[in-house]
């Protein structure tokens, strides 16, 4: 198959509604806007979060703490999740994500303590809890930070 090749399925794309065409199209003279007031002005209209000069929610509920706007949340697994490998295996991000184990990946991946781990591996990852440190090399295993 070409690009040239490619359409959209039957149905996809229908005409655009052609307003302010007169009376005939059941679209004419106001176009959809209805009569006069904000809403129906070129422009008009208000922005989001806007409650009519209302005290917006918002500004309305309370903030308490610090929210980072530029953390990059890592992708939290256990040490459980780890069993699946086999004895001697890296295993990474890329591994994680091709066996199944994760959907997503954006930021990194932190192994957490949960469970046990038998099997010696090498796991490559950008944090570690203390706990799954532990457990991976006492299985025989290296934690490394990526």
């Amino acid at each position: 198959m070409n690009i040239h090749e490619l359409h959209s399925p039957d149905g996809a794309v229908g005409a655009g509604k052609r307003k302010g065409r007169g009376h005939g199209s059941g679209n004419g003279k106001t176009a959809g806007r209805g009569h006069k007031g904000q809403k129906s002005r070129s422009g008009g209209g208000t922005r989001i979060g806007f409650e009519g000069g209302q005290m917006p929610l918002a500004r309305r509920v309370p903030k308490r703490g610090f929210n980072n706007i530029f953390a990059k949340p890592l992708t939290a697994i256990n040490v459980t999740a780890l069993e699946r490998f086999s004895d001697g295996e890296t295993v990474d991000a890329r591994t994680l994500l091709e066996t199944g184990v994760l959907s997503k990946c954006v930021y990194g991946v932190k192994i957490l303590g949960r469970g046990e781990i038998t099997k010696k591996l090498t796991v490559k990852a950008s944090a570690f809890s203390e706990s799954a440190k532990k457990k991976i090399e006492e299985a025989g295993g290296k934690a490394e930070v990526v």
